[in-house]
């Protein structure tokens, strides 16, 4: 026992304990473990942030750890935070504050109610207002900042993807203040900017038309939701950007407010109200579409005759429960022949854009062996899918540089629930 790592001793020549001679080789007294020698302060400033308290329930069971998406392709998990901050890191400080993707798997797993959906931006905040941020975050919130979107595009060109709609489009931005529609459709940044997101924009609005949707835009005024800015730690710039387009729900009366973007789903419908104090009803496309199931039914008449996957987004799914709609949707595809993957509703993998990831690629590459989307790929590839069907705006553009890297371009391809749609309904 005294040649183990952690149990060194010591041995006095002589010991006398209330006058009594206790010397002898039984006295052997073993040196204290080298924990009890860390800076600790690391883990004392973090539960003291308001948000991330949590951080103290964690009792080291790691159930967390096989739950994370990056300790897959990597070394990470809460466990492993906390394991840090006992010995001596100051996460603050440290690269492995902006590993995580708050995709909330460790968060339904663990037994402790340990939240690092909460502990991290929490974190991050303290972690910005320190300066201690990533050059690719510094460069987004820039963007943000300047041009009301992380792209960095001019917001007079976030309506551009509309040019090749025939029939023309309700741009809320240019009408009068009180101009009511029923549907105000909050299209977001990749839809706007993105050409695949553009692709996705114009089959939404095909859909809509054939539906008989009487629905808006916010063309050149709207601004990114702000989920993003939020998660990274910058919550002044989230609530300007809040304020900013609740007033613009607020001018133009509506009955809903459709967005494509999970992560826009999240902010308004959890995070704007406690800002705005004004609580709207917020759906995400597949909840609205899979309520208009029997109309869409009947003007689907084409037949997608192919195995399609799908991958559950973590903002729709583990962080709002919603896992049937975009179910319901596909199951109606005339034609199409469903395959779950193995990772799938409440256990599905992520895809590595949240919690700020979609602009922290350089970063996670440090710490991983392959981008956590380039994991999810592999796995669509073996259920034999010659589609892989997703809901988020992120996803596409990172699954499609997945599937070449890897080399199943022409196996398999990625398109969004609402292409598909729009693909089974005839020109009318």
């Amino acid at each position: 026992m005294s040649e183990h790592k952690y149990q060194d001793s010591v041995q006095l020549e002589q010991v006398i304990v209330d006058g009594m001679d206790i010397s002898g080789h039984w006295n052997k007294m073993f040196v204290p473990r080298a924990l009890t020698q860390f800076d600790i302060s690391g883990l004392e400033q973090l539960r003291d942030i308001p948000g991330a308290e949590s951080i103290n329930n964690c009792y080291q069971c790691a159930k967390c750890v096989g739950s994370c998406p990056v300790e897959y392709v990597g070394s990470y998990g809460p466990r492993k935070i906390y394991r840090k901050l006992q010995i001596g890191t100051n996460l603050i400080e440290d690269d492995y504050l902006w590993l995580c993707t708050t995709c909330k798997n460790c968060v339904r797993v663990c037994p402790k109610e340990v939240n690092m959906g909460e502990i991290i931006p929490a974190a991050r905040e303290k972690a910005v207002l320190g300066g201690f941020i990533p050059d690719e975050i510094q460069e987004m919130l820039q963007s943000v900042s300047e041009y009301g979107n992380p792209m960095g595009e001019s917001a007079r060109k976030r309506a551009k993807w509309t040019k090749p709609i025939k029939d023309s489009i309700k741009n809320l931005a240019k009408a009068e203040e009180g101009e009511s529609v029923d549907v105000l459709w909050f299209v977001g940044d990749f839809y706007a900017y993105h050409g695949r997101g553009n692709d996705a924009a114009l089959a939404m609005v095909n859909v809509f038309n054939r539906l008989g949707v009487d629905f808006g835009i916010l063309g050149e005024a709207e601004k990114t939701d702000g989920d993003s800015q939020r998660l990274v730690g910058e919550s002044g710039l989230f609530e300007d950007l809040a304020n900013h387009n609740d007033a613009l729900f607020e001018k133009f009366p509506h009955k809903d407010l459709v967005v494509n973007d999970p992560h826009a789903y999240n902010a308004i419908k959890k995070f704007y109200p406690g800002i705005t104090g004004n609580t709207r009803n917020v759906t995400h496309y597949t909840q609205f579409l899979s309520s208009r199931l029997d109309e869409l039914k009947a003007l689907m008449t084409k037949s997608f005759d192919k195995k399609v996957t799908f991958h559950d987004p973590c903002y729709l799914g583990r962080h709002n429960d919603e896992y049937n709609a975009p179910r319901e949707l596909i199951n109606s595809i005339p034609g199409a022949t469903f395959i779950e993957m193995p990772r799938h509703k409440e256990q599905s993998y992520c895809c590595g854009g949240g919690g700020g990831g979609m602009w922290l690629d350089g970063l996670v590459a440090n710490y991983t062996s392959e981008r956590l989307s380039t994991n999810r790929v592999r796995e669509a590839v073996e259920t034999g899918a010659e589609v892989l069907l997703v809901c988020c705006p992120y996803e596409v553009s990172r699954f499609e540089d997945a599937v070449k890297a890897v080399n199943a371009e022409g196996k398999l391809e990625v398109m969004d629930i609402v292409e598909v749609i729009n693909a089974c309904i005839p020109e009318g």
